[in-house]
């Protein structure tokens, strides 16, 4: 992945996050058994803090604690949100930084915000490879609860963003 299908990335994002502020604050935090009791504002945060796990944590060694408990999620809006993704596509972008060797080359450590010390071996593209896939598989399931609780989503995906 380079900056350019990133950017392709973020823009659809910002289509979803814009949508996502029309969404009624009870909506926005109703929980949806059929996705694991999982609001759209906690599906949105989890996508947000795959990036800090694996680019900003693992990856670049910048945080520990990549995660927000689930006790400390209910004062978390919109703006908390946006600012998390912000954060990510900083450490996306120092991770797009790095020269085709370096995205290719496996890193071998523990995963820093969990408690076993057993170290894992994954290069930096898979990494984002993953997190990409991961933000996009929950992005539909945001879309399909969003329409469940009778919203209109807008069109999220990469082809309807201009090159």
């Amino acid at each position: 992945m380079d900056a350019k299908e990133y950017f392709w990335v973020k823009e659809t994002r910002k289509v979803l996050l814009e949508f996502c502020t029309q969404i009624e604050p009870a909506d926005f935090t109703r929980t949806n058994e059929s996705f694991g009791s999982e609001s759209v504002r906690d599906l949105l945060l989890h996508i947000a803090e795959c990036y800090h796990a694996w680019m900003g944590s693992y990856v670049l060694l910048k945080t520990t604690q990549p995660i927000t408990p689930k006790e400390n999620r209910m004062g978390i809006g919109m703006k908390e949100i946006v600012t998390r993704f912000a954060e990510a596509d900083a450490y996306v972008e120092q991770v797009l930084e790095r020269g085709p060797i370096e995205m290719e080359t496996p890193i071998v450590r523990p995963i820093p915000w969990r408690n076993e010390s057993e170290s894992i071996s994954i290069s930096p593209q898979q990494l984002l490879m993953h997190t990409v896939t991961h933000e996009f598989h929950h992005k539909g399931q945001i879309v399909l609860i969003a329409r469940q609780m009778g919203y209109t989503p807008l069109n999220t995906d990469v082809l309807g963003i201009e090159d």
